[in-house]
């Protein structure tokens, strides 16, 4: 394990380094990185590793595709696509820990639920960065209601679509790696990483719609996640829960997601063995 962990350190320093140097990690985000990528790597196991690197390595290419088209969206989020250390824990973390569970208890379906979880936050970082490209304005989840693009909340038909191949990806990814290493688990791993990856960026726009806390700019007369917004202006509370900012809607998405997974997971397993 500790050649493992060693292994996983130095992997982790490269692809940190690259981000930096990329602009996609500030300092507090790299050093949160180094430590979820070689708990992931390090105590997961490789596949693990090259999953959540491809969660990264995707989610920062399309942070940077058509930056300027989507400045206007940008401003309603409380962050950029410079990750810091909350982003990097909520969409990280709940993988490191899980790798943690799987080598104290070991079970498969640690693997399903940290599959599930990679595919949400694969799903809703691609739903954002390019649903907001959509040419049609988003609807509100909960209402159906046209709203501006980047609203908390708000859906398109190409966010969906493409959350959904978001989380198929990292699902036909697990299927693949695992295979292999001679599992063969591809139907499986495909559809728990698509529906998992699917249900979970919709949860987290259903929690953005109602009780994620959003914020008012009198000034701009705009909605924002921010509690100071582009203009300068101290925002006042307009809906949500205080302590339930994105970060935290973003980890709690990615736990359902994984939950998600894991059902799908035994469901096509049962079906399986019944054959």
């Amino acid at each position: 394990m500790a050649l493992n962990l060693g292994i996983a350190l130095l992997l982790s320093m490269v692809i940190v380094a690259l981000a930096l140097w990329r602009g996609s990690l500030s300092r507090s985000g790299a050093a949160a990185a180094l430590v979820v990528g070689t708990l992931t790597y390090g105590l997961g196991g490789w596949v693990w590793g090259v999953l959540l690197a491809l969660f990264f390595v995707t989610s920062s290419l399309l942070s940077h595709f058509k930056e300027e088209q989507k400045r206007a969206a940008a401003e309603k989020f409380e962050k950029g696509h410079r990750r810091d250390v909350g982003q990097v824990l909520a969409n990280g973390g709940v993988g490191a820990l899980l790798a943690l569970c799987s080598a104290l208890v070991p079970s498969p379906l640690w693997f399903f639920f940290f599959l599930g979880v990679m595919a949400t936050v694969t799903a809703d970082t691609w739903a954002t960065e390019l649903g907001t490209l959509s040419k049609t304005p988003p609807r509100l989840i909960t209402t159906g209601e046209r709203v501006d693009v980047g609203t908390s909340g708000g859906v398109s038909l190409l966010g969906t679509a493409v959350s959904l191949l978001g989380g198929l990806l990292i699902g036909l990814a697990a299927g693949l790696l695992q295979r292999m290493r001679g599992e063969k688990m591809l139907l499986r791993a495909a559809l728990a990483g698509a529906l998992g990856g699917l249900a979970g960026s919709l949860i987290d726009s259903l929690m953005g719609a109602t009780v994620q806390q959003i914020y008012y700019c009198d000034t701009c007369g705009k909605d924002t996640e921010r509690k100071v917004h582009k203009c300068g202006t101290v925002t006042r509370p307009l809906r949500g829960w205080p302590w339930l900012n994105n970060d935290l809607v973003n980890l709690l998405s990615s736990i359902a997601g994984g939950i998600v997974a894991i059902c799908v997971a035994l469901l096509l397993a049962g079906k399986k063995s019944r054959k």
